[in-house]
């Protein structure tokens, strides 16, 4: 069994402008262009391998979690998949049941190839995922004068996912456990 912990994130072409410095003792303005330009990402962290798996999409939504779930599944084929989430509405939508109705084949629990499992509701620190998410998004606001165009955006912010090996004390925070069988 393959543990996942899984959750969406929203590039945007403003997230490259985190953060303001100025004096204290004065107001700063900062106008606020409703940029359309946004790229959504499903990812989930191995939580034995710390190998992160990243597909991007135009939103997140049923469908698309849906064919994340099967993106999941090609990368581990031989293996059933534990998935931990959120309680997005459409994690738990009835088109991402019927999928896993079918997947699972009428199987008892303990023999599903695909079982989810949601964390507790708003509660984002459960997740490690998240602290990925955001060690991406600061890594590229550090980098953010090599992104002249939102594609270019995109392509360091992959580039940093593919290429970070990610080990911090919330991937603790379950317990050490070997591979399950």
């Amino acid at each position: 069994m393959r543990v996942l912990l899984l959750d969406e994130c929203h590039l945007l072409w403003g997230d490259v402008n985190g953060y303001v410095w100025g004096k204290s003792d004065q107001a700063i303005a900062i106008p606020v262009v409703n940029e359309r330009q946004k790229q959504t990402y499903y990812g989930a962290i191995d939580y034995l391998g710390r190998e992160v798996l990243v597909k991007a999409y135009d939103a997140g939504n049923s469908d698309n979690t849906v064919s994340y779930l099967q993106y999941l599944q090609a990368q581990s084929p031989d293996q059933r998949l534990l998935i931990l989430w959120d309680g997005a509405s459409y994690h738990r939508s009835q088109t991402v049941r019927d999928f896993l109705a079918q997947v699972n084949q009428g199987q008892p629990s303990s023999q599903w190839q695909i079982h989810c499992v949601c964390f507790a509701p708003n509660c984002p620190q459960q997740n490690p995922i998240e602290d990925v998410w955001l060690q991406a998004k600061t890594w590229v606001r550090r980098f953010s004068g090599l992104a002249k165009s939102f594609p270019r955006l995109k392509w360091l912010f992959e580039w940093f996912l593919q290429n970070t090996n990610f080990d911090f004390s919330k991937l603790q925070m379950y317990g050490a456990f070997s591979k399950i069988k």
